[in-house]
């Protein structure tokens, strides 16, 4: 597809603004920290982040939608194998690859030296849009590469691709965000789209809290396998978000860069 770069980036861009505005005229929460400071050390994940997939690029020309791509001309994977209309493939592998990074969510939390990149993720005191990109080179690295051995395996269409890796994105952000939806709409939209009130669960400092709402754009997969928490224990004003080091840390670039290699 000509200009998906593109198409991404403004989609991405347009959200960001969105949910940073609203969040800014009308907050969930009072945040802890300065947001200026927390601001430069999420985006300076992200830019790390961006700048370690274009090396990916490099050494792997065929990143997830790429794959697609490759998979369909060489006939691999379950949907070249198989005869659907284009609109049942989309949906299909929508499905399949969110569900994907639902289980993949799940398994940092429960394997160790997983967790440990994951953390940095979770670390972040505060919670709003920028936290949605806040996660370690590595482990996006890894996701990345596991995104590509399914996208093989599925051999969905690349509009497929393109359309997932927009929701993700979409849908993270505005999960993440700082807003307030009325009590009645967040009940009707947590029925399937993941919302702030239920994400914010899964940024307690407490374990069960935490290792419960895995999903980042479905709701369904939450309610299936029974990893899901309606509301926090100390209600949404009240709930301490973030991990143990409730401190200015997790503001400091070089701190959360790092944090996946200390002792601790």
């Amino acid at each position: 597809m000509e200009n998906e770069a593109l198409i991404r980036l403004v989609v991405f861009l347009g959200l960001f603004s969105l949910f940073a505005a609203v969040e800014t005229l009308a907050p969930r929460r009072i945040r802890t920290q300065q947001r200026s400071k927390r601001w430069m050390t999420n985006w300076g994940i992200t830019i790390a982040n961006t700048v370690l997939l274009r090396l990916m690029a490099v050494g792997l020309p065929l990143l997830a939608v790429g794959a697609a791509a490759d998979a369909q001309m060489q006939g691999w994977g379950l949907f070249n194998a198989i005869d659907l209309p284009l609109w049942i493939e989309v949906i299909a592998a929508i499905l399949i690859l969110d569900f994907a990074i639902w289980a993949q969510h799940l398994i940092t939390h429960k394997v160790p030296i997983l967790w440990r990149l994951h953390r940095v993720h979770h670390a972040d005191v505060d919670m709003d849009v920028t936290t949605a990109i806040r996660f370690h080179p590595v482990e996006i690295g890894l996701s990345m590469l596991l995104k590509i051995g399914l996208v093989y395996l599925l051999g969905p269409a690349a509009i497929a691709v393109i359309l997932f890796e927009i929701i993700l994105n979409g849908t993270a952000m505005f999960n993440h965000a700082n807003i307030r939806l009325p009590l009645a709409v967040d009940a009707v939209v947590r029925r399937v789209l993941v919302t702030p009130d239920m994400h914010r669960v899964h940024h307690s400092v407490h374990r069960h809290e935490h290792d419960s709402n895995y999903g980042f754009s479905l709701s369904i997969w939450d309610q299936m396998f029974g990893t899901y928490i309606a509301q926090p224990a100390a209600g949404h004003d009240e709930m301490e978000v973030g991990l143990e080091w409730q401190d200015d840390r997790p503001a400091r670039f070089g701190w959360s860069m790092s944090l996946p290699f200390a002792r601790k």
